[in-house]
């Protein structure tokens, strides 16, 4: 058995996230205690904040950090040690801090900034995201090719591609997918993430990025740019996938062809083992977001 964890995006969170990690792992009430530490009322927000609060990016991202490095304590803590990691869009600043790039102290002030930098990319512009389903992924980028400011950015699982854009044009683009025979599914996020929108952040996180000392991974870390093992340009690819698709499928694809087998998803929700179960439909996965589901993989693992 090879596993690996894989963090969560935006859309996962909910109210109430992370409070059983905190109650049960000394390691997880750790990772909380050192995220209030920097920014407080951190757990807070996880526990009690309102959806709508936490559906706010500049309040995602941290909270999210926060509740998927818990997560991850609390299976490290059960004696479960990933040989990979992965982590979608937000996700992937908890793969490279797990995997020993930044230490837990710069990962969550780098994850505070993105999402200051991302929500100010969405205030500019009158923006959205629509999962589409049931259409392949050359079918999507030809809908979205009529339209100037749709783009297809989230490659999930085969017949699974979520879009950006502008939100008069993403009304259009939906109904143009319904037409074809799709489905579009609006998405709990508050603009066009990964998309050219997003470019100013990318240019902000970039300049950051610039005063961060960057550690080699201890294990594979996938990039959501490229789908492969992190190449040596770190910083380009963490900066760059702020605006540019996640390759989400490929990434599963070639986890899989390294030997991975089992997929343990590390924070809110359980939408990425559905993806993965799309994808690799042996795949064994499991939810760990909170401490009924760490208590399960650790016994089945």
């Amino acid at each position: 058995m090879k596993a690996a964890f894989v963090f969560p995006g935006q859309g996962a969170q909910y109210t109430g996230m992370g409070k059983s990690l905190r109650e049960a792992s000394p390691a997880a009430a750790a990772v909380f205690a050192r995220a209030d530490a920097i920014r407080p009322g951190t757990s807070e927000q996880c526990f009690t904040g309102s959806l709508e609060e936490l559906t706010v990016t500049k309040n995602t991202q941290p909270c999210m950090f926060t509740v998927e490095m818990a997560a991850a304590a609390a299976l490290e803590e059960a004696g479960i040690v990933p040989a990979a990691v992965a982590g979608f869009s937000l996700g992937e600043i908890s793969a490279l801090t797990l995997a020993g790039m930044v230490p837990f102290e710069e990962g969550f002030r780098l994850v505070c900034s993105r999402g200051a930098f991302m929500q100010e990319a969405s205030d500019a512009v009158d923006s959205s995201m629509a999962a589409v389903l049931k259409l392949t992924d050359e079918q999507v980028q030809a809908l979205a090719a009529k339209y100037e400011h749709v783009y297809p950015v989230n490659y999930n699982c085969p017949g699974q591609v979520s879009c950006a854009g502008l939100r008069d044009e993403l009304t259009a683009f939906c109904a143009d997918v319904k037409a074809a025979g799709g489905r579009a599914v609006p998405l709990k996020v508050a603009g066009a993430f990964h998309s050219p929108f997003m470019a100013p952040a990318a240019e902000k996180l970039a300049a950051l990025l610039e005063t961060c000392t960057l550690q080699e991974p201890r294990m594979d870390l996938y990039s959501d740019c490229t789908g492969t093992v992190y190449a040596p340009d770190y910083k380009e690819l963490i900066s760059r996938q702020v605006c540019n698709p996640v390759r989400w499928q490929t990434i599963v694809e070639n986890m899989a062809a390294a030997g991975i087998d089992t997929f343990i998803e590390v924070g809110p929700g359980k939408t990425l083992c559905g993806l993965i179960k799309k994808t690799l439909p042996e795949a064994r996965t499991f939810a760990a977001g909170e401490m009924d589901g760490v208590r399960a993989a650790a016994e089945e693992m």
